[in-house]
């Protein structure tokens, strides 16, 4: 069973399940907002070791020891009930959901995309731009700081109007496009020390790089935004932009996947610069990007390439002959000989928990 938590509010997820539907794939979706209101979630433990996770709706009840992959994809936040109106009952209560959830996630002998502990170490700027150097990226000068003399001290090193600034996290409530520093707004570089904020050398481009990775297959997208209104970050202007697609030298193609298996991610939207002179500058990776305003310009099989890894890996049969098979090709999609080995070994937990299964009903 292929298992995505996520909600119908998230386009790239119904485009998925549609797809899924195609195929007649076991799919279940999970929206954490209905819990714990609408949905209810069993646990039980016993002394011989064995275990039983159920979550249930009014419709069915989901046994996980089904669930062979999980799509980590955008989940949304729990939903109490109203009648909890004192903050620190809705605090304890809604920390008593994320401790009883995610303890059945990570209970879980599934393949993830993307594990969701390494999906948020990732998520953090700080942390991709170091790695993204191990990989052998070449990065922007970058200073992070909310001590307003340092901030000045960093913009002083360029030249006017060649240090941009940019927040952590794109919120929807509060969101920040990239921004040039302008010298009529130093005078507010005071503000910084409010809360800290990324500043970055402006990266001259050629063209803006949207390149998403499913697995080991990787998809990239030049975005020319250079005749929009706003080239300092094409996603004010997308519609007004030129998307096509775009061949990444294999180099920078295997530090990228490089770079991915080191974050631990299985998809990630990565953007990066191709500046005039033919240099590749890794900018950000986003372990839950859009890829759909890519995929729809271009005609690049985005979709089914997510599609593809779930159905492959929920559909491995664990009587596979292993000995004597030529190991896959992870560029093509094929399952690998090691990923044959543990799904044999999850197939085997999977029997024996329906065995189990079998015995309490016969009791």
């Amino acid at each position: 069973m292929i298992l995505i938590v996520s909600s119908l509010t998230d386009d790239h997820t119904v485009a998925v399940l549609d797809r899924l539907a195609e195929r007649d794939a076991d799919v279940r979706l999970l929206d954490l907002s209905a819990f714990p209101t609408e949905l209810r979630l069993a646990a039980d433990h016993h002394p011989d070791g064995t275990h039983r996770h159920r979550l249930s709706d009014a419709d069915e009840t989901v046994d996980l020891a089904d669930v062979n992959v999980v799509w980590w994809r955008r989940p949304q936040p729990f939903s109490l009930d109203p009648k909890i109106v004192d903050p620190t009952d809705r605090r304890f209560a809604y920390t008593e959901c994320s401790q009883a959830v995610n303890g059945l996630f990570y209970a879980l002998d599934a393949v993830w995309m993307n594990d969701p502990s390494r999906d948020t170490v990732a998520g953090h700027k700080l942390y991709q731009l170091g790695v993204a150097g191990e990989a052998g990226l070449e990065v922007p000068r970058t200073h992070v700081t909310n001590d307003p003399e340092s901030a000045r001290a960093f913009a002083a090193e360029a030249d006017p109007g060649k240090t941009v600034y940019k927040a952590f996290i794109a919120q929807p409530e509060a969101w920040r496009e990239t921004r040039t520093l302008t010298s009529e707004e130093l005078i507010h570089l005071d503000d910084v020390a409010l809360a800290p904020v990324i500043f970055q050398e402006y990266v001259p481009a050629e063209c803006d790089l949207r390149i998403t990775v499913v697995g080991e297959e990787v998809f990239a997208v030049a975005i020319d935004a250079s005749e929009t209104d706003y080239p300092t970050d094409y996603r004010m202007n997308l519609g007004d932009a030129r998307v096509e697609t775009h061949d990444l030298p294999a180099v920078v193609r295997e530090r990228l996947l490089s770079f991915m298996d080191r974050l631990g991610l299985v998809y990630g939207a990565i953007d990066m610069r191709l500046t005039p002179d033919g240099r590749y500058v890794f900018l950000e990776v986003n372990p839950s990007g859009l890829w759909l305003f890519t995929e729809e310009p271009t005609g690049l099989p985005i979709t089914d390439a997510v599609v593809d890894w779930f159905v492959t890996r929920d559909e491995v049969t664990p009587d596979a002959d292993v000995e004597g098979t030529e190991t896959g090709n992870p560029e093509r999609g094929d399952v690998t000989d090691g990923e044959r080995r543990r799904e044999r070994t999850r197939a085997e937990r999977r029997r024996r928990r329906a065995a189990e299964r079998r015995e309490r009903r016969e009791e």
